[in-house]
């Protein structure tokens, strides 16, 4: 059988060299840690940041907390969105025993990076980005879930070979999104999220796919203004914010149901194609915990695919102002979709070429 293009890594590689020699090295092996047991270590390889007590977030110049910076979801890429590898080791539990954390940190000492990928800046506890269920499980898909799970097309669809057009490909094969949940969760690479703030907004600028979420949050020039009508829908949905203390809320209904719950880039994803549709509600909580953490929150709920209804995804954000985001050219280069349809045409109309 010819042997087919992979689409992600055939349109971004050139893009990917590129930004790791542009990165002081971020795409070249960790540094080596320092002895066990150092300051410097802890630091490179611990997670072991927490909430200050009664702590104040800075406020911006119209008196909002203020969440503006870059906060890079590197240190996720190594936290699966489940536990489903070894749920019976772990049960319910969120973070590893300081054994297990021991044997991780052992592990990764040494451990360089292949070219296609960032690394870890930090090792974490955490056993899984879905917190809720406690076993960090994808819920289960119900019937109409399953019959749109077969319905989906995609690159990376295990037995799919027919590619005849555009429509034969996912949203994410096709350059569009990698959509809602998924452009807030790591890949292995491109993962910077850059938070600003003015009067009234919130955008929320994704390096992954290039693309910017802006969130009216109820208040200032956006207050009272009305919501979008349900016809409309959006691969991202619409967004609409509001602040609860220190917390801003973001709710995001509209969606078009043409991407996915899952993506296979995403470490730990539960298969790549889990279907979502325009029922689907996301509600994300934003609390700037200490002056360099954020402690975020994304409840997704969409009772029409996911037998329970719904699942959270949490996870800590760092504050990173040095981190370089880089544009995610991604349409420039893609070939790939192109090549599969040519492939799979020629492997159809002269099968006994395929064969060689």
């Amino acid at each position: 059988m010819i042997k087919r293009m992979l689409v992600l890594g055939g349109m971004s590689l050139a893009v990917v060299f590129g930004q790791n020699a542009g990165r002081g090295g971020r795409g070249a092996a960790p540094p080596e840690p320092a002895e066990p047991g150092t300051a410097k270590e802890r630091q490179l390889w611990a997670y072991d940041v927490k909430p200050v007590p009664n702590y104040v977030p800075p406020k911006t110049p119209w008196g909002e907390p203020d969440l503006q910076g870059i906060w890079p979801i590197n240190h996720l890429i190594a936290v699966p969105l489940t536990r489903s590898t070894r749920p019976l080791l772990y049960g319910d539990r969120l973070y590893r025993t300081d054994k297990e954390f021991a044997a991780l940190t052992a592990r990764a000492r040494g451990t360089g990076a292949v070219p296609d990928r960032d690394y870890p800046d930090r090792l974490m506890r955490q056993l899984s980005l879905i917190v809720d269920p406690k076993d960090g499980q994808f819920p289960e898909l119900t019937e109409n879930g399953k019959k749109l799970q077969a319905e989906m097309k995609s690159s990376y669809k295990p037995g799919q070979t027919v590619f005849d057009n555009v429509d034969d490909f996912s949203a994410w094969d096709r350059c569009i999104t990698r959509g809602m949940p998924v452009s807030m969760e790591p890949r292995n690479y491109n993962n910077g999220i850059r938070i600003m703030q003015s009067p009234g907004y919130v955008t929320i600028l994704l390096e992954m796919a290039h693309e910017v979420r802006i969130i009216p949050t109820n208040s200032g020039p956006t207050k009272g203004m009305p919501p979008l009508t349900s016809d409309v829908k959006e691969y991202l949905g619409e967004s609409r914010g509001h602040w609860e203390g220190n917390t801003l809320v973001v709710e995001t209904t509209n969606f078009n149901g043409l991407v996915g719950h899952t993506s296979a880039g995403v470490p730990g994803s539960p298969g790549p194609l889990q279907p979502e549709t325009p029922n689907m509600k996301i509600t994300e909580r934003f609390t700037r915990v200490a002056p360099d953490t954020i402690e975020f929150t994304m409840k997704v709920e969409d009772p029409t695919v996911l037998a329970t209804g719904s699942y959270t995804v949490a996870y800590p954000m760092y504050l990173d102002n040095k981190y370089e985001m880089y544009e995610y050219a991604c349409h420039e280069g893609n070939t790939a979709v192109r090549n599969y349809i040519e492939t799979s045409r020629y492997e159809r109309t002269h099968p006994k070429d395929a064969k060689k």
